[in-house]
This record gives structure tokens, C-alpha cells and sequence, in this order.
């Protein structure tokens, strides 16, 4: 059997299209701009062997900055921080992060706060709380991964800088809501396109 050589052009791109790919996928795996790194903000890496990470979308945004992170109580009524703060301009629009039903569309306490119980997380379901919101969703609305169910209020946060406060709850139990989230959503940034230089065109 004759074994067809590869031409010249084809054996000179070869190096060039294997750096090209080396490239994309460092890029692809790259954090995202303004990840958390550092030891104290580490984030999870998305459930906690109790949550299931059914996550579709962020509540805001496409990857906010964690302002603050989860800070479990050492008691149901000790100090902490029961839930995660993002970044968050007023008037941003506001999204379930997963499937599920708006089980209350309200104020408390002087904040407008929407709540949704996320489809098939069993028995009591999860839910998730967003505060300060603007309800754009009623409560019993069924609601799809990424739908909007409200806007970011301008007042009403207890954060120096504006933002929204996110919580997840399984009955009383506070949870890190981040742990809804899969790794590829919780890490990966955008994809990035790289400039491709010198690669002869295929014949």
C-alpha cells in the first residue's frame, strides 16, 4: 500500500495549528474576570453533597462579583451571613436561577423580596430568596431557569455597595446558595475568541 505524504505547506502548519488549540483551550479553562481567588472568598465548586446543583443561570448578571460569601451560624440563632451578596446595579433585572414556582412576591420588613421553590429538590422543596427586588413575578407563578422575576432595587440593601442579596432554604435550614450552582457555570467564563496567525489555509 502507497502511504500518501503529507506536502510541505501541511507539515509546516501542523506546529502552528496544535499552539493554536493548546491556546483556545487555556483561554476556555481560564477563571473568569473578577473571579474570587483568594482564600477567604474561595468559591465552591458547586453542591454540597446535599444540594443538588441544579442551577441554570445567575440571579444577576453573567458571573457577579461575590461580595460576601456564606457565613454559617454557629447557631439557629447566631451571627452569620445566610446567603451571598453580589454585586448588583438598581434596576437590574433579576432571574430564577433554576425551575421552579414563585411562592411569595412581597416586602418584608421594608424589602421587596421574591421567593422561588425550585422544582424537584424533594421534600420540604429548596427555595431560593431574593432581596431588595421590585416583583415583576406573582406569587404562584411558575417560572423556567433564567426568567426574570424581578429588578434590583436602588434601596433597601445591607451592603455598602449596591447588590443583591441571595439565599437558599430547605424548610428553616439555611444553605450556601452557591452550591446550586455545576462547576461550568460557577467557574467558566465567557468564551473567548484567539487570532489566528500564520496557519496556512487547508487545501
Amino acid at each position: 500500500m502507497r502511504v500518501r505524504r503529507c506536502p510541505r505547506a501541511c507539515a509546516r502548519a501542523v506546529p502552528w495549528v496544535a499552539l493554536w488549540v493548546a491556546l483556545i483551550l487555556t483561554a476556555l479553562s481560564a477563571p473568569a474576570p473578577g473571579a474570587d481567588t483568594g482564600a477567604g472568598n474561595a468559591v465552591p465548586a458547586g453542591g454540597d453533597g446535599g444540594t443538588p446543583a441544579v442551577g441554570r443561570a445567575w440571579p444577576v448578571g453573567v458571573r457577579p462579583r461575590v461580595l460576601r460569601g456564606w457565613e454559617p451560624p454557629a447557631t439557629v440563632y447566631g451571627r452569620g451571613h445566610r446567603g451571598v451578596d453580589l454585586a448588583a446595579a438598581p434596576g437590574a433585572p433579576v432571574r430564577a436561577v433554576a425551575a421552579g414556582r414563585v411562592s411569595f412576591a412581597g416586602r418584608v420588613a421594608g424589602r421587596g423580596v421574591v421567593s422561588v421553590e425550585l422544582a424537584g429538590t424533594g421534600d420540604p422543596p429548596l427555595r431560593t430568596t431574593y432581596e431588595p427586588v421590585r416583583a415583576s413575578a406573582d406569587e404562584g407563578d411558575e417560572v423556567a431557569a433564567g426568567e426574570v422575576v424581578g429588578a434590583v432595587e436602588p434601596t433597601g440593601s445591607h451592603c455598602s455597595a449596591p447588590c443583591v442579596h441571595w439565599g437558599l432554604l430547605r424548610g428553616d435550614a439555611y444553605l450556601d446558595p452557591l452550591t446550586l450552582l455545576p462547576p461550568w457555570l460557577l467557574h467558566r467564563g465567557p468564551s473567548r475568541l484567539l487570532p489566528v496567525l500564520g496557519v496556512p489555509v487547508p487545501r
